[in-house]
């Protein structure tokens, strides 16, 4: 089942002197099973978008339809218990200290679990397999989370809403202030849940990653989705006016194209056959 924003707006502060629309009739319809890049400006609406996903937020227009759950504006319609929701989609937020609070790794990665009603072992057990997954092991069950590295505290995090076996898994700027090494960890984690049919909602700023991973992008601006298609499509045009950068390598093609080379950027999909374009127009000279 596809996930579906139908008309969503949402007010922040409603009726009051700070008031202030984040989303503005905002129609979406993504398709699970896919690996989407959610992008644009900081204040566009990104982190409000996928709140609404699992209903920590609910819109002050419209609904949003994943499955059989409902989360509406109207009140009467929403879906009344969101327990269900909230394990078929998993958020991650950018800070992980938000979703960290029991004194132990191992305690704090077992409390979804045990909150969806498994016993202490069996929850025990989901959280060791989470931990393992994302690159912490047993040395690590017994540690404050509050006393680990970031790129450690965000492996917590994740390894946390795994533990639930979501269907769909939202991840907000995951790769920020991490190492390039720790980074491409990070993206070969995602890579493989997805790999085994779940959905990955990747909010970022990188647009690297965008093209590497992503096979469809939605850009948001101002509050409303501005485009939806794919990476590819999206980098053949000017991105100033959304304040994103063109990846590495279309840049690199572009620089050279400037300078008397003649590669099609179409051709371009890794470092690969970038060299191997640069090659054949060297050939030629």
């Amino acid at each position: 089942m596809p996930i579906e924003f139908r008309g969503v707006t949402f007010v922040y502060n409603r009726k009051s002197p700070f008031q202030y629309e984040a989303l503005h009739d905002v129609s979406l319809r993504l398709e699970e099973g896919r690996f989407i890049a959610l992008v644009g400006r900081t204040g566009s609406g990104k982190s409000t978008l996928i709140q609404h996903l699992n209903a920590l937020l609910s819109p002050s227009e419209g609904e949003v339809r994943i499955d059989e759950f409902l989360n509406s504006s109207d009140k009467k319609k929403r879906t009344k218990k969101l327990k269900g929701l909230r394990k078929k989609v998993g958020l991650v937020f950018q800070f992980p200290e938000y979703q960290l609070f029991e004194e132990t790794v191992e305690k704090d990665v077992a409390f979804g679990p045990r909150n969806f009603g498994f016993g202490k072992e069996a929850a025990l057990q989901l959280a060791h397999e989470s931990l393992a997954t994302v690159g912490l092991g047993k040395s690590f069950y017994e540690r404050s989370p509050f006393e680990l590295s970031g790129g450690e505290k965000r492996k917590v995090a994740i390894a946390g809403i795994l533990a639930l076996d979501p269907d769909i898994l939202v991840v907000d700027e995951p790769t920020a202030g991490l190492d390039p090494e720790a980074a491409r960890e990070m993206m070969q984690l995602f890579e493989s849940i997805h790999s085994q049919g779940k959905t990955i909602i990747l909010v970022t700023h990188d647009m690297n990653l965008v093209d590497r991973y992503a096979d469809i992008v939605v850009v948001m601006d101002d509050g409303k989705v501005a485009e939806v298609g794919k990476p590819r499509d999206l980098f053949a045009h000017p991105l100033e006016r959304y304040s994103l950068e063109v990846p590495a390598l279309y840049e690199t093609a572009r620089y050279l194209n400037a300078h008397g080379y003649h590669i099609d950027e179409s051709s371009v999909n890794d470092t690969t056959t970038l060299a191997e374009a640069i090659a054949k127009e060297r050939l030629k000279k």
